[in-house]
């Protein structure tokens, strides 16, 4: 490892070296087919990799806990530990794991553990917007790409001193402080959607219920008054096609890949100029589906205009009063449950509009639903914000990282 300058020099350039210098990249092991099952020991692999640094572990695959052998302790992940995707689309996307359970590593996956680095001061570099590039580009390979540890290690790095690695990692992590209670914000206003919709429309605890009584249905008793209806009563499928070429100008554009699992809130994109092959607009409000493998439970409301996959399902509400009700109807476990069970495929399976939109709902009467949406709408709106607020702070620490890692900004002691 290079020395950098005197600790008691918080300016000027730092010194550089590889990433192998001050950390061991240990690729993930090479498990069977014959090993994956239900339950077991969880194994992190490529696909559980998020576009905002997380590792999702709600879709996890396992292995018999009796795997679990002295050979393979290297492999056992702990809470913090940084890993980086080696292979495909994905190469280069790093993620932190939160765990409190054993966790293995698979193959395609590669872990960067610090030896003589600080792990915050890493974590800061390599799960920047620059470094995640730069690692892939290094993957190479005509059919797909792909990099191996010793290109990871060999990625250079600024190499301050320790007490200044600590300090820029201070900096920063007031960034990731603030992006980790905006994203714990949009779960319980997230949360209070689905406790809202499940209390006055599956409970039918409304305010006011104590004066309404129940009737019989063919979906059981339901308040006097409400009416049971088909989804495509209130709701419509909006297939506006763009064919494939290039845009006009530069739009969002919406892969099933950036919508996210179980959550309303739409948290990544990206901008397309060229279209490979035909897309759909969305407008903003709408609700876009994720009808391949309908289980993965992707289901958000678009924050804005823009273009998404032909195989989304872009739902909009026939009338203002029932938008929230829309929104929570299709985006309730029930739903995606029915989705599921009537989805065409085996290996991959489709929802299909023309069964949901016959899928049978409780229209409220009354003042109800325009109460339900002014709620639901401002719930959505708050989550909304919180996006594009933990958009702006990452562009924010993205900018500000190379300035402290070039010893272009003076560090205070």
């Amino acid at each position: 490892m290079k020395h950098g300058a005197d600790t008691g020099d918080m300016g000027g350039a730092w010194d550089r070296g590889r990433l192998g210098e001050v950390c061991r990249v240990i690729p993930g092991y090479a498990f069977k087919s014959t090993d994956w099952q239900d339950h077991g020991i969880p194994v992190v692999k490529i696909k559980n990799i998020k576009d905002d640094n997380s590792i999702d572990l709600s879709e996890i695959d396992c292995v018999p806990e009796t795997l679990l052998t002295p050979k393979l302790q290297k492999f056992v992940l702990k809470d913090g530990d940084i890993l980086v995707a080696m292979t495909g689309a994905t190469a280069g996307k790093v993620g932190k794991i939160r765990t409190e359970r054993p966790v293995l590593l698979n193959q395609r996956i590669a872990k960067i553990a610090p030896v003589e680095a600080d792990h915050a001061f890493i974590w800061s570099v390599v799960s920047s917007a620059e470094y995640q590039e730069t690692f892939f580009h290094l993957a190479d390979g005509a059919a797909q790409p792909n990099m191996s540890g010793g290109q990871i290690e060999s990625v250079e790095i600024p190499l301050p001193p320790l007490p200044v690695q600590r300090r820029i990692a201070d900096i920063l992590s007031a960034y990731d402080e603030l992006i980790g209670n905006s994203q714990q914000r949009i779960r319980i206003l997230e949360a209070m959607a689905r406790a809202l919709y499940r209390e006055w429309f599956v409970h039918f605890r409304f305010p006011g219920h104590e004066n309404h009584p129940c009737v019989a249905s063919s979906l059981g008793e339901i308040p006097k008054g409400w009416e049971v209806k088909k989804l495509a009563d209130i709701a419509e499928n909006m297939r506006r096609n763009v064919p494939k070429g290039e845009l006009v100008e530069p739009s969002p554009y919406v892969g099933l890949e950036h919508i996210p699992r179980r959550s309303l809130t739409l948290d990544a994109w990206e901008t397309a100029t060229e279209l490979g092959s035909n897309k759909l607009e969305f407008k903003k409000g709408e609700v876009l589906f994720g009808k391949i493998r309908p289980y993965f439970h992707k289901v958000s409301v678009a924050p804005f205009d823009g273009l998404c996959s032909a195989d989304t399902i872009v739902i909009r509400s026939r009338r203002p009063e029932h938008y929230a009700f829309v929104v929570a109807c299709v985006s309730s476990d029930a739903f995606v449950a029915h989705a599921s069970a009537t989805a065409n495929g085996a290996k991959m399976p489709r929802a299909n509009w023309e069964v949901l939109e016959k899928y049978e709902v409780v229209i409220p009467k009354g003042k109800v639903a325009e109460q339900f949406s002014a709620l639901t709408a401002d719930i959505i709106a708050q989550q909304q914000a919180l996006i594009f607020q933990i958009q702006n702070l990452r562009r924010t620490r993205d900018l500000l990282l190379p300035r402290l890692l070039s010893g272009q900004m003076e560090i205070e002691s």
